[in-house]
């Protein structure tokens, strides 16, 4: 999971349509030749997003099974909260305390 991170890190920040639309709306404010390019650029953008949104996990799945799901994430989180909280008070182990 920490490799899978980084690399949502840099598809967020790939995801910024404004400079292309600035682009496009500075090229036809010059009477300039590249606005099709432009275009053309954010188009590709638009269908890359598409891509990636597609491609995130759990997009298959109707929002009842994702609410199930997170209902059951957060149950085991509960539980492991107790575990935890249970455990600490056994004072097994001695933690060190930070300064």
């Amino acid at each position: 999971m920490a490799t899978a991170q980084p690399m949502l890190e840099k598809e967020s920040d790939d995801c910024s349509l404004l400079p292309l639309v600035h682009d496009i709306i500075k090229c036809m404010d010059k009477d300039n030749q590249d606005v099709l390019q432009e275009l053309a650029k954010l188009k590709a953008k638009i269908q890359e997003a598409r891509e990636q949104i597609s491609n995130m996990p759990g997009i298959d799945s109707s929002p009842l099974e994702q609410q199930q799901q997170l209902a059951t994430l957060r149950e085991q989180v509960r539980t492991k909260n107790q575990l935890l909280q249970k455990y600490k008070s056994l004072c097994m182990f001695d933690v060190p305390k930070a300064s």
